[in-house]
């Protein structure tokens, strides 16, 4: 509840404190040091807990939230103002409609299934290191450590061709699919390091390129305009995820143990497949907001919109006329831009 709480905010805080055109980039580095503070964190927890116990975890917990707090007193800015933006904030009246696009529903499945997944692996993995393979709790940092470097390398090539080449869905299902594999391999490979090691290796592939491909997919496929209410709850099925991971994990440890709770989580993975299956190849655009002051005193904001869409690249389009913004959905490779500002002063990417 808490990490919820502080990424929330946190978004928003981000959102007061940076220009239109240094956003994106703000959140992208956010995303990546998230990713980051994880890997780093399968490494340090064994290396605490070895040298101060259970309870030297929770103090550096502790000590870290604290260390934050600081840090947001003494040197992250008091935004001035703040400033209200569709896709970075909530929207009430954009909450129905994006929990009935099936598309959309279909994504925040998916992350709750896969931090589901992460977290019910991860109350498994450490017992089936100790009692099955035999590794020592002070050697698991340097096995994650390699497991975590190597699979992240051997990730980035597919995120690549899904979304360059334009083969996103082929590369969702493929991650989708390794994670059913890697679990099945878990579950034979637990008394044999070196094929648990490969087992975890494909798994932390998958994870890695799924936890990067659906933020990508969710704002693909949000209309425009919407894309902070859509994440909003892509976000909460996420922190739900982890939660359901931890009492499923949890339950089939006391009631099956180590030899059933891999199978049961390759189900899971497996029924995840099973609802992405018929997702089909998103339009490969990206959010621009268009300043159309200059347009407001000329067209109505209905009439406006559908100028906008009649643009060839722009896929929709919102305008909003007491902000005299638009929100847009643009593909770049079609884009007519020179059409495009002939409506507003300048564009920029949300």
């Amino acid at each position: 509840q808490g990490a919820g709480a502080i990424a929330s905010v946190l978004m928003a805080l981000v959102t007061d404190l940076t220009t239109e055109e240094s956003r994106t980039r703000a959140m992208a580095v956010i995303g990546m040091s998230i990713g980051i503070s994880f890997s780093v964190a399968l490494v340090l927890g064994p290396m605490v807990g070895h040298s101060f116990g259970l309870s030297g975890i929770f103090y550096l917990t502790s000590g870290f939230a604290v260390l934050g707090a600081i840090i947001v007193i003494f040197l992250v800015p008091t935004p001035v103002m703040r400033k209200e933006h569709r896709d970075t904030s909530l929207v009430w009246q954009d909450l129905g409609a994006s929990l009935k696009n099936l598309a959309l529903v279909r994504l925040d499945a998916g992350i709750f299934l896969l931090h589901m997944i992460l977290t019910a692996t991860f109350m498994a993995v450490p017992l089936s290191l100790v009692q099955r393979a035999g590794l020592d709790k002070t050697e698991h940092w340097a096995f994650y450590l390699s497991v975590m470097v190597l699979a992240f390398l051997a990730m980035i090539p597919f995120i690549v061709i899904g979304e360059r080449r334009r083969r996103i869905r082929a590369v969702f299902l493929g991650g989708i699919a390794l994670l059913v594999i890697a679990m099945l391999l878990a579950h034979v490979s637990q008394m044999n390091l070196m094929a648990f090691w490969g087992a975890l290796f494909l798994f932390f592939m998958a994870f890695n390129l799924l936890e990067a491909v659906l933020p990508s997919l969710v704002s693909k496929l949000c209309l425009a305009g919407s894309k902070g209410t859509a994440m909003g709850v892509y976000s909460t099925s996420q922190f739900l995820g982890a939660f359901g991971g931890g009492a499923l994990g949890g339950f089939m440890l006391s009631s099956a143990g180590l030899d059933v709770i891999y199978l049961v989580i390759a189900l899971a993975a497996l029924l995840w497949f099973f609802i992405a299956l018929p997702m089909q190849e998103p339009n490969y655009s990206t959010s621009m907001i268009l300043d159309v002051r200059v347009s407001i005193g000329k067209h109505s904001a209905d009439d406006l919109s559908g100028l906008l869409r009649a643009v060839a690249g722009v896929e929709d389009a919102i305008v909003l006329r007491e902000k005299g913004v638009a929100y847009l959905k643009v593909d770049k490779s079609r884009l007519d831009s020179e059409t495009l500002l002939q409506y507003g002063k300048a564009s920029v990417p949300a």
